[in-house]
C-alpha cells in the first residue's frame, strides 16, 4: 500500500474505531502524568457504564457523596470540593433536584445562600452507588492484587495531598 500523501488520504488509510496507542517505546510511556491519565480514562469508562443504568455521570455522583459527607454545604464549597467553576455547580444541582435526589434550602442569615442536602430519595440511591462505584473501581483494577492496589492508592494520595 502507498503511503498517504495527504490528509485526506492518511484518513483514508486507517479503519475508523481504532484506538491510536504510541509506540511501546514512546517518550509517553516514560510520564507519570500519561500513565495515570490512560488509567483514570480505563476506570472512569468503567463507572461510566455502571451509573448509566441510574442516569448519572461521575460528577454527580461524587457530588451525593460530598453533600452526603457535608449536608448544608453551600454552592461554592461544593465547587471546591468538585474542582469545578462554581457557575458548573448549578446545571449539576439542578439534575439532582429534578431527580429528587438532593435539595437547595435557602439559609436563614443569608437568604441569599442556599444549603445542600440530600432527599431520603438520594441518600438511598448513594448506599447503592457506593457499591457500583467499589465494584467498578474493583473490577478496572483487577490486574493489580490487593496488595497491589493498596500500594497504588497510597501513592497517587501522596501525590495529590502534597
Amino acid at each position: 500500500m502507498a503511503k498517504p500523501s495527504n490528509i485526506a488520504d492518511a484518513s483514508q488509510a486507517r479503519p475508523h474505531n481504532t484506538e491510536v496507542r504510541p509506540p511501546l517505546d514512546s517518550a509517553l510511556d516514560e510520564l507519570i502524568g500519561y500513565a495515570m491519565r490512560r488509567a483514570q480514562l480505563k476506570l472512569f469508562q468503567n463507572l461510566i457504564g455502571r451509573l448509566s443504568d441510574h442516569d448519572l455521570r461521575p460528577a454527580q455522583f461524587s457530588a451525593l457523596a460530598i453533600i452526603d459527607q457535608s449536608p448544608g454545604l453551600m454552592q461554592a464549597d461544593l465547587a471546591r470540593a468538585l474542582a469545578i467553576e462554581p457557575p458548573q455547580v448549578v446545571p449539576l444541582l439542578n439534575k439532582l433536584e429534578s431527580r429528587a435526589l438532593a435539595v437547595r434550602v435557602r439559609c436563614k442569615p443569608d437568604k441569599r445562600s442556599y444549603g445542600i442536602f440530600l432527599s431520603k430519595t438520594g441518600e438511598t440511591l448513594l448506599k447503592e452507588l457506593k457499591e457500583i462505584a467499589a465494584q467498578s473501581d474493583l473490577d478496572a483494577t483487577a490486574a493489580l492484587d490487593s496488595q497491589e492496589r493498596e500500594e497504588l492508592l497510597r501513592l497517587l494520595k501522596k501525590v495529590y495531598q502534597d
